[in-house]
């Protein structure tokens, strides 16, 4: 469970936020703050991720995070985007700017997920992807291929596909440790489905096949051989 405080001081954005929270199962509010001098040091220490508003009263959001020796994870929401740079100085992991949808903020909250379960050098054997209004508790081993989509990824399995906003770039990270290759600039693929390589083509099964990217096909040959 990922631990987290809101530090915003608009009420409807406050709502919003609580919403969120409150629908993602890995996410639990320690407090809704709307200024950093109201914070107790103990909440601040033992939480895992702060939602940060840039433009607070007494003390700007960046300021306010300046002064932290040891900060959480960061994710700032605001309303203005010319802060973008500035923030990810200060190694904030996300950079949500209002109206967010749900969407957006499960693709931040779920990137720290992942990096927390990095930073424990845990492997999870499940995930949880969010479509179609809808939570859906996918077992990793399961997967068969996930292919990019403009700002989507779509995730394979033999039951059904998964169309979630997200990259395949997160999803390298995501699946590090599992057995899954990049063949091609648009596709991962699980290498345990693998049944066999011909040419440029993965074969999934006779009918479903995955091309292989024209200056890729030593790399996975090799990542088949290991």
């Amino acid at each position: 469970m990922i631990k987290c405080i809101v530090l915003e001081d608009e009420k409807p954005a406050q709502r919003v936020l609580q919403k969120y929270i409150e629908k993602t199962p890995f996410l639990s509010s320690q407090g809704v703050y709307e200024s950093g001098l109201h914070i107790p040091l103990s909440s601040l220490q033992n939480t895992d991720l702060l939602f940060l508003d840039i433009q607070l009263p007494e003390l700007s959001g960046l300021a306010f995070l300046k002064t932290l020796k040891n900060p959480p994870k960061v994710i700032i929401t605001t309303a203005y985007p010319n802060y973008a740079i500035e923030a990810f100085e200060e190694a904030v992991t996300d950079y949500l700017v209002k109206p967010f949808s749900y969407e957006r903020f499960f693709k931040a909250v779920d990137r720290i997920r992942n990096q927390a379960a990095l930073e424990r050098n845990e492997s999870k054997k499940n995930v949880f992807v969010y479509t179609d209004k809808t939570f859906f508790n996918i077992q990793i081993e399961d997967i068969l291929f996930i292919k990019g989509e403009a700002d989507y990824i779509n995730i394979a399995t033999n039951k059904r596909e998964y169309l979630i906003l997200d990259s395949l770039r997160n999803w390298n990270e995501k699946l590090k440790g599992f057995n899954f290759l990049q063949p091609h600039r648009s596709y991962i693929v699980n290498i345990n489905k693998i049944k066999k390589v011909y040419g440029n083509l993965i074969y999934l099964s006779d009918e479903l096949k995955i091309p292989i990217g024209k200056t890729l096909k030593a790399y996975v040959l090799d990542s088949l051989k290991e």
